[in-house]
């Protein structure tokens, strides 16, 4: 593995602790200019998201009612209740085909959004660990009198994320300050759903969508739910 990814890595808490997880929950208070240009505007302003540590799956409740729930994985996302699956769709990537920004999405596509993106945040950096992932340490990057680390970080197919190759962006301390995604396009404003192309129709700076966060009981902002998901693993702050 490369080094800056295993030095990032240990100081989010160690591959060795995070073997003994399986799940992270958290309770997501957000919003956004992205959800409204969607057309998707308040359904995911405060909820319960779940999701797993070794497979890509995640929920988020409640989803559009009180007793619906999403379930995300890279091949299939749905809506359901603990009765009956209200909607689902296979290869649910291949419905932004031609997207723009301002297309709106239906409640599936905002499903699997939502849950990919979710699942990326909470299980990083600890992907950089997942077989056929590809790294580069490239130049560093200096801003506000600090100067970070960069990773370039290519994922394989398997991996639904907001696009195939991404950059990453750590302190001094291996702390992730920035995640960028790559515009994948026509150069006319579509976006083709292709493995690891994006699909809001943007290219997106991946920090932290949540404008505060209650992570194990204690409600943060953004830049401070990575440190309370730290302490959770055992590490300092």
């Amino acid at each position: 593995m490369n080094d800056l990814a295993k030095f990032a890595i240990n100081a989010h808490g160690g591959l060795d602790r995070w073997s003994q997880l399986k799940t992270v929950s958290a309770r997501l208070l957000q919003g956004g200019v992205l959800w409204g240009l969607k057309g998707k505007d308040g359904i995911l302003n405060d909820v319960h998201v779940t999701a797993d540590l070794r497979t890509e799956w995640a929920s988020h409740r409640p989803f559009t009612k009180p007793n619906r729930y999403t379930s995300f994985q890279p091949g299939r996302v749905a809506i359901e209740t603990t009765d009956e699956i209200v909607e689902e769709r296979l290869n649910p990537r291949e419905s932004f085909k031609g997207h723009v920004l301002e297309t709106h999405w239906d409640n599936l596509q905002l499903a699997y959004f939502a849950g990919y993106a979710i699942w990326t945040y909470l299980n990083g950096p600890f992907l950089f660990a997942l077989p056929d992932v590809v790294m580069e340490e490239i130049e560093l990057w200096q801003e506000n009198g600090e100067t970070w680390r960069r990773l370039k970080v290519t994922f394989p197919p398997s991996i639904a994320t907001h696009s195939a190759e991404q950059t990453f962006y750590f302190d001094q301390q291996g702390r992730l300050k920035r995640r960028l995604g790559r515009f994948v396009g026509d150069g006319r404003g579509r976006v083709h759903p292709q493995p690891g192309g994006l699909v809001a129709g943007e290219q997106i700076a991946a920090q932290d969508r949540a404008d505060r966060a209650e992570v194990f009981g204690e409600e943060t902002r953004p830049r401070e739910a990575r440190r309370g998901f730290q302490r959770f693993l055992g590490r300092p702050a």
